[in-house]
């Protein structure tokens, strides 16, 4: 067995980004259908260390960093939000978090209707379905704890983490193809001559050259570190109560109410661009230290039953978001960016959603209403909507029973 250290891993994290650059640049496939780099490069490695393990080589990687990178994430997506364009946005949000709900009915739906003709438990199907779909592998570890202890469930979290998993693969990569798809149908803003091109914001073309300083950097970075302890402090306050929401969200929500006092007390004026860079750094490195260290015999170890309810809920879900989200949103470039982003935390997680969408919009031209909304429905409501369609599906006759 090799055991990467802190700074090992993080070389190889790097290295791995490098890669899926390279992957991208130089394979048409990849770059048409909008594979975002960091999966193309950490399904690669991932591969590679399947290969190994067959040889009795195993690699283990320190992902001590990948939480605090996470949260990093969402502290900056917290610091991007600026309240008074959500309140422009504001029925747009409202819209996509209806189709957002809808996902999570239908996702239930299909996972237990499965289950029960493939002669399995019904609570397999919710397993499979919004707990780890649209939970992830936080979400699915907490449910399939309570599934075992309560319902007796055998190997519960196990399944969760494996379907979680799966998930989170195919979320990357599902949501480039349905973009590319859609994207034909529509016009791509900037290709009219009727139409001012729109300059690209926050995380829309994270590689646009954006003007920083030391000093400035240090002011953002403080903000962050500020945002990842008090929504840890709050996260900490809010456990074992009514209240309790993942850390993740705390700390977002802690972002977005520091953004916006200090600039509504006039003491401060966050730096988006510095902000996004920061932002798209720790996404980059949390998806490549995630997928290259996915353990992918996991996902061979689901029985033949379970993988046919993941395999049909990654269909289902790519046809959600071509037949409903695509036309709800308004049929519009806005719309396969939106769908495109549906379809990463539909299957896997709020990061996943964003590198979707960059790799769109680093291709056709920036979306500022999907990246407005994408990472407060999929970071924010989604987790809170989840839990009460999970509670509800729990309250069925048959669940009753079991």
């Amino acid at each position: 067995m090799i055991q990467l250290d802190f700074y090992g891993t993080l070389v190889a994290a790097s290295l791995v980004l490098l890669l899926g650059r390279g992957l991208v640049t130089r394979i048409g496939f990849l770059r048409s259908y909008n594979i975002p780099e960091p999966v193309a490069g950490g399904l690669v490695v991932a591969v590679l260390l399947l290969i190994l393990r067959a040889f009795d080589i195993e690699v283990r990687f320190d992902t001590s960093l990948q939480t605090p990178l996470m949260l990093a994430f969402f502290a900056t997506i917290g610091l991007s939000a600026d309240l008074a364009s959500l309140k422009k946005g504001g029925r747009i949000v409202g819209i996509f978090l209806l189709a957002v709900i809808g996902l999570l009915v239908v996702q239930n739906a299909m996972g237990i209707g499965l289950a029960t003709l493939l002669g399995l438990d019904p609570l397999m199907g919710l397993l499979t379905g919004s707990i780890t779909l649209a939970g992830g592998h936080g979400t699915g570890a907490a449910w399939g704890a309570v599934f075992s202890e309560k319902y007796g469930l055998a190997s519960a979290s196990e399944l969760a983490l494996a379907s979680a998993t799966f998930g989170l693969v195919l979320g990357g990569l599902i949501g480039g193809p349905v973009a590319r798809l859609l994207i034909k149908r529509v016009q791509v803003p900037g290709c009219s001559p009727q139409q001012a091109p729109r300059l690209p914001r926050g995380f829309e073309q994270p590689n646009k050259e954006r003007s920083i300083t030391p000093f400035s950097f240090v002011e953002t970075l403080a903000l962050i570190a500020v945002s990842l302890l008090a929504g840890n402090l709050l996260n900490g306050l809010l456990h074992g109560t009514a209240f309790e929401l993942p850390t993740f969200v705390c700390v977002l929500f802690v972002g977005v109410v520091l953004r916006n006092s200090l600039s509504a007390l006039g003491l401060y004026q966050v730096f988006e661009r510095e902000v996004s860079v920061l932002g798209n750094v720790s996404l980059s490195l949390f998806l490549a230290i995630a997928l290259m260290s996915l353990k992918l015999w996991d996902l061979a170890a689901l029985a033949l039953p379970i993988f046919i309810i993941l395999a049909v809920q990654a269909l289902v879900m790519a046809l959600f978001a071509i037949f409903v989200t695509f036309r709800v949103m308004g049929s519009n470039y806005d719309a396969a960016v939106l769908a495109a982003g549906h379809c990463g935390f539909g299957l896997g997680a709020t990061p996943t959603a964003i590198a979707n969408m960059q790799a769109v919009t680093q291709r056709y031209g920036p979306s500022q209403i999907a990246f407005l909304v994408v990472p407060m429905v999929g970071a924010f409501f989604i987790d809170i909507v989840n839990v009460i369609v999970i509670k509800l599906y729990l309250t069925l006759p048959f669940f009753a029973a079991v």
